[in-house]
Parts: C-alpha cells; sequence; structure tokens
C-alpha cells in the first residue's frame, strides 16, 4: 500500500483531468475497475459538471531569472483549476495572488478554486516573507476547456444482490494521508474482497470528492438506495496517529454499528466525531433524499491534524504501518458485515456442553472461562440479537465469537435466523 502511495503522489491532481484518469490507470493495474466519463455541463441533481482543467507548468520568476515559485518542484505550488497566465506584475499586484499560512510557516497551502475563475500560487510563508519590490514573470500553462469528469468503479457480486459501499476519492495533489491513502487502502481491501466467498455485492468507486460523488449518484441512486445496507467513506487512513469515526447523519444505521463495534474492541480509544463535524463524501450520501448508511473510519480526520491541506502532509507523515491499521479495522468491519445474523439456539434451556467436549468435566476454581464465554453467548442467542448485539452485551470481540459459532452450528446447536 505504502509503494502505491508513493507511485501516485507525484501526479497533480484535481476534479478532472489528466491527472484522475492516471492515477485510475495505476489503480486499474492492481484491481479490474471500469473508469466512466461524465461531459462538462452534464446536470448532476443541483450541479453541473465543470470545464476539464489541465496543466503543463506553473512558475513565478524574479528579474534574475530564478523560479522563485515553480510548479515542477511541487504541484501544490499552483491554485488548482487556475486559468492560465503570461505577464510581468510588479510585487503589490502578485502579492494579490498568494497564499501562505503564517502559523506554518514552512508549509505550501493547497489552495483550489473550481467554480470560479481565477490563477494563484501557493507559497511557504517563510518565503513569501524574502518577496523583494520588483517585477515577477507569472506563467501558468494550462488549459480549462469542455471535457469530462473521470471516475472509477467495480461492482463485485456476492449470492445476495445486497450491497456494501466502499467510496474513496482521487481528487487532489500531492497530499499522501488526506489524498491517496484512502485509494491505496482501498485497492488493497478490494484485492482481499476478490479473493473471498461473498455473501454480498460490493460496489467500490474512486471519484473525485463532491462533484463525483454527486454525479455518481445521480446516476445509480435508484440502485443504490434500493440495495446498500452499509458504506464506508475511505479517508485519511494512513498516518500513525489514534482512529477517528465520524457517524451517518441518523448516526444508528447498520454502518455505523459495526464500525462502533469494531473500533470499540481494537482501539477503545478512538475519537467520535459528530455528524456536524463532517467535510468529506460521507456528506453527500448522507444529504437528506439521499440518505444512504455510509459513515466514515479514519485515523486523524480531515481537517482535524495540522499536516491537513498542506505540503506536511507528505510520504513522511504516512507509513506501511499506519495504512495496514486501517486495513485492518476496515477489513474486520467486512468481516463482521458477511458473517453477522440473529442467532438462536436450538434447544429448550441450557444446553449440556460437557457432554459435547465444550466444558470441562471436572470442576476446578479456574476452569470453565472458554465455557462461561460460551454460556454467555448462548444466553443471548435468543432470536432477537445479532452478533454485534451479543458482542456488545458480553463484551467480546467478535472476531473471537467466530470460531465459537462455528463449533456450536457443527453440532448443530445453533440456528441462523
Amino acid at each position: 500500500m505504502y509503494d502505491l502511495v508513493k507511485k501516485m503522489f507525484p501526479i497533480c491532481r484535481s476534479i478532472t483531468g489528466n491527472g484522475v484518469r492516471e492515477t485510475l490507470r495505476i489503480i486499474k493495474a492492481h484491481i479490474p475497475i471500469e473508469i466512466y466519463e461524465v461531459p462538462t455541463g452534464t446536470k448532476v441533481f443541483d450541479w453541473t459538471v465543470p470545464r476539464e482543467w489541465n496543466i503543463n507548468d506553473a512558475y513565478v520568476m524574479d528579474k534574475t531569472g530564478n523560479r522563485i515559485i515553480d510548479f515542477k518542484k511541487s504541484n501544490l505550488h499552483v491554485v488548482g483549476y487556475s486559468v492560465p497566465v503570461n505577464k510581468t506584475v510588479n510585487l503589490s499586484e502578485l502579492q494579490e495572488h498568494l497564499y501562505s499560512l503564517p502559523g506554518q510557516p514552512e508549509a505550501i497551502p493547497y489552495v483550489a478554486s473550481h467554480y470560479k475563475e481565477r490563477w494563484g500560487f501557493c507559497i511557504a510563508h517563510k518565503d513569501r516573507e524574502q518577496l523583494e519590490e520588483g517585477e515577477y514573470k507569472i506563467f501558468i500553462d494550462s488549459k480549462l476547456k469542455d471535457g469530462s469528469l473521470t471516475y472509477g468503479e467495480l461492482i463485485i457480486p456476492g449470492e445476495s444482490e445486497k450491497e456494501v459501499l466502499l467510496s474513496t476519492y482521487v481528487c487532489h495533489p500531492s497530499m499522501a494521508n488526506n489524498e491517496l491513502s484512502g485509494p491505496a487502502v482501498t485497492t488493497f481491501l478490494t484485492k482481499w474482497i476478490l479473493s473471498k466467498r461473498r455473501r454480498y455485492t460490493y460496489r467500490i468507486i474512486f471519484i473525485p470528492e463532491t462533484i463525483g460523488s454527486i454525479t455518481y449518484l445521480s446516476k445509480n441512486l435508484e440502485a443504490m438506495k434500493k440495495n446498500i445496507i452499509a458504506g464506508f467513506n475511505v479517508s485519511c487512513v494512513g498516518d500513525d496517529n489514534g482512529y477517528s469515526y465520524l457517524p451517518t447523519r441518523k448516526g444508528d444505521t447498520y454502518a455505523d454499528k459495526v464500525a462502533v463495534n469494531i473500533l470499540s474492541f481494537k482501539h477503545p480509544d478512538f475519537i467520535r466525531w459528530s455528524f456536524l463535524n463532517n467535510g468529506s463524501d460521507e456528506r453527500q450520501y448522507n444529504a437528506p433524499g439521499i440518505d444512504l448508511p455510509v459513515c466514515c473510519v479514519a485515523r486523524s480526520k480531515y481537517g482535524a491534524y495540522p499536516e491537513y491541506h498542506t505540503s506536511l502532509d507528505n510520504l513522511d507523515f504516512v507509513s506501511p504501518e499506519g495504512l495496514a491499521g486501517s486495513y485492518d479495522v476496515l477489513k474486520e468491519c467486512l468481516c463482521l458485515i458477511e458473517k453477522n445474523h440473529i442467532y438462536k439456539v436450538n434447544c429448550l434451556g441450557e444446553p449440556q456442553l460437557g457432554k459435547r467436549g465444550f466444558h470441562p468435566t471436572v470442576t476446578t476454581k479456574s476452569c470453565g472461562n472458554d465455557a462461561q464465554k460460551m454460556l454467555n453467548f448462548i444466553a443471548y442467542a435468543d432470536g432477537e440479537n445479532d452478533l454485534i448485539d451479543i458482542s456488545n452485551k458480553i463484551n467480546v470481540p467478535v472476531w473471537e465469537l467466530y470460531p465459537m459459532i462455528e463449533k456450536l452450528r457443527q453440532v448443530d446447536l445453533l440456528s441462523e435466523i
């Protein structure tokens, strides 16, 4: 996963354009996604697919010919969707088009203007303070033209038409956690899903954030509302900090129930955010009238870590271990969805576990811990509680209950309702 992040990191992406296409082609080399193009001007609910933006080069040059701001050194240096410019300006006019962060003087900020035409450059504040009076050559070799919005999709059929959604975005330039951790983890989760027998169908999408999810919903909402039982927006899953959970708008969907159970046992110190702290595509999936059960499981949540939307969100900020931890949490969520049932014990009264080899036949002071765990499970396997309910009630992680359930089923003591 980390190698995939490194490979995609240099690409200049935006909500449209060749950077998105190149990113999707790299992902397609790993998993068989289909790539779709939606033309500029297409109405998608209250929005319209914008013109396509591509950029070749951009710089600010001082009077000695030095590129003091250079797109070739960092694609964050240019405001996303900047219109073409080729002129000379004085320092005062240049300052009107510069963006920096006084509180983070070493960082280049990420800035974009997708829906209003302008041009601009982003610069580390320490470098901005060194600019001297004089003339500066401004050059942006970009194109805004009718084109299309590009996204990737893979639908993996299961035994049921009911679906689990994984959604991640491919629209920001070189930021490792905010942009690339999501596609990398989602790609490798997809590889794992493809290797398994599946109870459910999986809808996996790689889209530009906001306009991409709105576009996708406008084309697929009927099927999604009919079939999706749970979904996860995969974002900011690569750093080594703690875990975060942002619920659905309703807060009590199946996705919420699954995510909270897994995080509570694996990482009980996770941060539980309010839906009002949203800012990614879970907002679109939970919009009134859309109402899909999609939550967000992350490491450092977007907007909540200092490196967010800056050049400090680089390859040093994410790690193989951070990516692997997020992969593990999300895989456990998918395992739970696959294995979850309402269970009912198949006998009247407490079953005799000893004759089936599940309870010690000699009673001592310290014996019977596993047997007690099984009896606790059986106590709530009453045809009303699903596996998550039982796990929560008896305070045992679901992955410890999976082999126990299999043992009980093998001796016909347990039924799935």
